[in-house]
């Protein structure tokens, strides 16, 4: 994905046979004081480092983070995909689908319109159980 690799982090790494690429922070001077959590970003501003969106100068900010300063720059966080509930996914799959057939009915092609990362919509169908160990139990656990 990254066009970029401004610090030399881009490598590959083998595991029973199966290649990976993987972006090391260490190669990003002051990314072993960061805490966990930032380290999730640098690695994501690394993977998608294009030299124009996100840039060296992204990097470095991230990288040389102190928590007792004021924030000065702003970094854009590109996630791999995006994994939504039914609550929250809904209203996006009728959004694609509704701005799919606006596209259609002016002449576009419906399936130009995708989110820009792979999404995927988790349904729970878990059922609750409040009152059990009675004959008034299945009534209950209904209202």
């Amino acid at each position: 994905m990254s066009t970029v690799d401004s610090f030399g982090s881009k490598g590959k790494l083998n595991v029973a046979g199966t290649e990976y690429e993987i972006f090391r922070l260490n190669s990003v001077e002051g990314a072993e004081n960061l805490p966990f959590s930032l380290k999730v970003l640098l690695e994501n501003l690394l993977r998608t480092e294009d030299g124009a969106n996100i840039t060296a100068d992204h990097v470095r900010a991230l990288a040389g983070w102190d928590p007792d300063a004021q924030p000065d720059t702003e970094i854009q966080f590109t996630p791999a995909r995006v994994i939504m509930q039914d609550f929250t996914g809904v209203p996006c799959v009728v959004d694609l689908a509704t701005m799919r057939e606006a596209v259609k009915e002016l002449g576009g092609d419906p399936k130009r319109v995708n989110p820009l990362a792979p999404a995927e919509m988790v349904i729970d169908h878990s059922v609750q159980i409040d009152v059990f160990g009675n004959s008034g139990a299945l009534e209950r656990n209904m209202e």
